[in-house]
C-alpha cells in the first residue's frame, strides 16, 4: 500500500503514489508528495491552471496500516476503486470527503 496524491482532471484520475520518482515534489514529512510542489512536475502539457484548479485528494496510511483516502467533494464515489488500484490499497479503506479549504477547487469558488 502506498501514500500519495491525486487529481481528477477532465474525468481522468492522475495518481502519484509516493515512490521517490519526484524528489522536488516531496512534502515536509518526506514520506509523501505535496500537491502544490508536485504540480510543477506533473501538470498536463499545455495546462496553465494552478494546482488547486482541479478536484484532488490524497492517500494516507495510519500507524495501524489502514488506508485513508481524503478527497474533494467533487470526486465521485465511482473513482474509489480506481484510487484503491492505483495506490495498491488492500483491506478496509476509509474514505473521507474533506470540506476544508485544503481540498477546494474551482467548483467551490464558482
Amino acid at each position: 500500500m502506498k501514500k500519495g496524491v491525486f487529481w481528477l482532471i477532465d474525468d481522468k484520475l492522475a495518481a502519484y503514489p509516493f515512490d521517490g520518482q519526484f524528489t522536488d515534489g516531496v512534502s515536509k514529512s518526506g514520506d509523501t508528495y505535496n500537491h502544490r510542489k508536485l504540480w510543477e512536475y506533473v501538470r498536463p502539457k499545455g495546462c496553465s491552471k494552478d494546482f488547486d484548479y482541479y478536484p484532488r485528494g490524497r492517500v494516507e496510511l495510519t500507524n495501524k496500516g489502514r488506508a485513508v483516502i481524503y478527497m474533494s467533494l467533487h470526486i465521485d464515489d465511482n473513482y474509489i476503486d480506481l484510487i484503491k488500484k492505483e495506490f495498491e490499497l488492500e483491506g478496509d479503506v476509509a474514505v473521507k470527503y474533506d470540506h476544508s479549504r485544503h481540498y477546494q477547487c474551482v467548483f467551490d469558488r464558482e
